[in-house]
């Protein structure tokens, strides 16, 4: 994905475009496999023979009780381990990340992350698009997002 490794922290802002969402609260965990994203209200429906998923998706932050209902037919089912160490069967859906100003298409599992710190985990499958993590570091992407908008207006 990157033509070199890129140093990322253990937590960022990232941005879900597809949601619609914005520099949401990020964790980097090397121990996932699959990124995971909070939600709640997950169900699949049949709508003119085509089954349907959809789910709510908090704002940027855990404590906004703003929710949106999204919904695809874009989904799978996975069996996912969770941080207990049971496995889970979740539904997991392909959507954009932005980070460090890149694209990047991924899959995030729905997971129930209300008791979490952060709403959204970043696994390995992620990761190894080219990423290198340095636990020292924090919100890498995020400086870079804002340092190279702030740039941009100096400019004009």
């Amino acid at each position: 994905m990157f033509k070199r490794s890129v140093t990322i922290g253990r937590v960022d802002k990232i941005d879900l475009p597809d949601f619609g969402l914005f520099d949401v609260d990020a964790k980097v965990d090397t121990g996932a496999y699959t990124s995971a994203i909070n939600c709640s209200k997950v169900k699949v429906k049949t709508i003119n023979g085509e089954k349907v998923l959809t789910f709510n998706i908090q704002g940027n932050r855990l404590q906004e009780k703003r929710a949106r209902t999204f919904s695809t037919t874009n989904f799978k089912k996975k069996k996912i381990r969770s941080s207990n160490g049971t496995m889970e069967e979740r539904f997991v859906v392909t959507t954009l990340v932005e980070l460090f100003g890149h694209k990047i298409q991924t899959e995030f599992s729905l997971s129930d992350r209300s008791k979490m710190k952060y709403p959204v985990l970043l696994g390995r499958k992620l990761l190894r698009m080219g990423f290198v993590v340095d636990v020292r570091k924090k919100n890498l992407s995020y400086q870079k997002k804002y340092k190279n908008e702030d740039s941009s207006t100096l400019k004009k």
